[in-house]
């Protein structure tokens, strides 16, 4: 892929989720200032391409992360700056099915009906989503990452649709990761 005309905001924010992701899946609290920064260039970008559910999903995820961050450090592990993780149970499962089913379709109906939004119900759905895996993984929840998996799969066709490559590449390395750190937690829950 030629590098050349590419927005640089793009590859920042590119690169900078890959390593939050990256120390993500380990368990690491350092994830935490590469989100910072990933989702602020996210935004930026986000914005020009009038995706703007994902846009304000920006600044939820700045202040998701802060509050993540200061949960994580207040629950490490062994004192290798890991978190420990857990499962959620039945009751709460389907509570946050319906919970983010409704947020979704809620914030889709808005973006159809007052704004000039690209594809505001399969915005609204990465978005929604995207919301309530991000309390799931402050939480140290292993469900986040059955979210992200569904979310990443749905962005990489997103981005593609509105003409930009290197989100989808990211969110398509996204799936990977998340795939990965399903696996990685789902051990660390069991202590296997």
């Amino acid at each position: 892929m030629n590098l050349i005309g590419l927005n640089p905001v793009e590859l920042a924010a590119s690169l900078l989720g890959l390593a939050n992701i990256a120390l993500l899946v380990r368990r690491s609290v350092w994830n935490f200032p590469f989100a910072l920064a990933s989702v602020t260039c996210t935004g930026i970008v986000l914005y020009g391409a009038r995706l703007y559910a994902e846009t304000g999903l920006q600044a939820f995820f700045f202040a998701a992360n802060l509050w993540g961050w200061w949960l994580w450090l207040r629950s490490k592990g062994a004192g290798d700056r890991t978190v420990t993780v857990g499962w959620m149970d039945a009751r709460a499962r389907l509570g946050w099915t319906f919970a983010t089913m409704t947020l979704s379709l809620s914030l889709g109906w808005v973006l159809h009906r007052f704004t000039d939004a690209a594809l505001p119900f399969a915005d609204s759905a990465v978005a929604g989503a995207s919301i309530a895996a991000q309390i799931l993984l402050s939480l140290r929840r292993v469900e986040n990452w059955v979210l992200w998996v569904l979310i990443d799969v749905t962005a990489v066709w997103l981005y593609l649709s509105r003409g930009l490559p290197l989100l989808a590449g990211l969110y398509a390395a996204f799936l990977i990761m998340s795939v990965l750190g399903l696996r990685q937690w789902s051990k660390a829950a069991c202590g296997c």
